[in-house]
Order: C-alpha cells, then sequence, then structure tokens
C-alpha cells in the first residue's frame, strides 16, 4: 500500500495519523493492498487554485479528489484491482475553521475530511439526498472504527 502525504500547507498535521486512518479505511473497503493514495496538504490561496482549475469554482475548499483509475470498493472475495486511487487536497487552514465550528479538534477534521476525499475517489457522492445518506453513513462508520469514537458530524463545504 503506497499512501503519501506531502505537507505544504504550513500547518503542523499528524501526516502518520492520516496514513493510518487511510490504510484502515483501504482495509474495510477491500482495496487492493497495493493501491496507491497521494494526500496533499495545501494553503489557502494554492486550495482556490485548485478549486478553480479542477470544478471551476471560485474560493477555496476544503478537500478535493481527483481519482485516477476510477477503482471502486472490493469485497472480501473480490478485493479491488491494483492500481493508483488518486489524489487528495486538504486544506489545513478550511479545516481548522470547521472544526471550530463544529467544537472538535482539527486533528477530528483532518481525518474526517481525508475519509471524506477517500470516498469521493471511490465513487461516492453526495449531490443526491440517497447518495448523501450512503457516503455519510459510511464516512461516520469509518471513522469511528477507527478512532473508537463517535465520528465528528459532516462538516466539508
Amino acid at each position: 500500500m503506497s499512501i503519501e502525504v506531502n505537507n505544504e500547507s504550513g500547518i503542523q498535521v499528524d501526516e502518520a495519523a492520516l496514513v493510518a486512518l487511510s490504510r484502515y479505511v483501504f482495509e474495510q473497503l477491500f482495496i487492493h493492498p497495493q493501491a496507491e493514495l497521494s494526500i496533499l496538504l495545501v494553503d489557502e490561496p494554492a486550495m482556490e487554485k485548485l478549486h478553480i482549475e479542477l470544478m471551476d469554482e471560485p474560493g477555496s475548499t476544503d478537500v478535493l479528489s481527483v481519482p485516477m483509475d476510477e477503482l471502486t470498493p472490493g469485497t472480501p472475495d473480490r478485493p479491488t484491482p491494483q492500481g493508483m486511487l488518486g489524489d487528495i487536497a486538504v486544506c489545513p487552514q478550511v479545516a481548522q475553521v470547521q472544526a471550530v465550528n463544529a467544537r472538535h479538534s482539527l486533528q477530528d477534521e483532518m481525518l474526517l475530511l481525508t475519509t471524506h476525499g477517500i470516498l469521493h475517489l471511490l465513487g461516492y457522492d453526495h449531490a443526491e439526498p440517497e447518495e448523501k445518506e450512503e457516503m455519510f453513513g459510511l464516512q461516520r462508520q469509518l471513522l469511528s472504527g477507527f478512532t473508537g469514537k463517535e465520528a465528528p458530524a459532516e462538516t466539508t463545504q
């Protein structure tokens, strides 16, 4: 399993926890053990640039996902094939504001956003109510399983 974290945000983040969470999510969703994931932590100007380039939307955001090989969750009998899951960009500055508003730690928010980003890479979405219920339910389940405590409420923009 290749999970790379590159912190260009200027904010200290527990990168090892993001890697451990990603490994946990991979295991729970039967992602091939040699699948690749890149997590990029960026500041607000860099995130705004990515947001414009990728989504054609102005302003900074909390997390962006760029899928590569269009992998989907596997099953115990048929894990996801080996491949490049994709890239996640997370903005700790935006995450910090959301964490304060949600009354939980920056670490909890970073774990939430990383999980959210991975689920987007796996094809989950929240545009429709049914999709949102499925994605956010799985997100809460994964976070609770990883942290051993109740997952924080969804705060992504």
